[in-house]
């Protein structure tokens, strides 16, 4: 083989790497969780998420995290309506979104861990009641 011949090769190895690498992007598009998908409606939303966070701390309303074996169970002050959206960093597949009331006299929220690996996650709870809308967002590890 002379050196031509193995130009040419090493050209086209070359060449299935770079489509190869396409190939993995246009696969893993949409599935990185650091990407938020109305990037721009969030930043214009911003006081409204930023007085509803103002709103925790003023009523002393932060939620009571509690994690068992099979349950994460969320405590709020009153009763509410939520949405609570906790995030993987590892995996946006893993997500977990959830909408309701709040159940019980103690306003609890109960979510199945059985199903969620272990790890970090981000949990962005929002909730309304009484005419206030609340967010809260922490870290917690499973």
């Amino acid at each position: 083989m002379n050196w031509g011949t193995k130009i040419v090769m090493g050209m086209f190895a070359f060449m299935m790497f770079i489509v190869a690498m396409v190939v993995y992007m246009f696969h893993m598009h949409g599935r990185d969780a650091l990407i938020e998908e109305n990037y721009y409606e969030k930043g214009i939303n911003y006081n409204a998420e930023y007085d509803a966070k103002q709103h925790v701390l003023q009523d002393d309303a932060k939620p009571k995290i509690t994690i068992t074996n099979t349950q994460l169970v969320i405590q709020l002050k009153d009763s509410a309506q939520y949405e609570l959206v906790l995030m993987r960093a590892a995996n946006s597949d893993d997500d977990v979104k959830l909408k309701g009331n709040t159940t019980g006299t103690s306003h609890l929220i109960l979510v199945d861990r059985t199903r969620m690996a272990k790890g970090m996650w981000f949990i962005n709870l929002s909730w309304g009641t009484n005419g206030k809308t609340y967010l809260f967002k922490n870290n917690i590890t499973l």
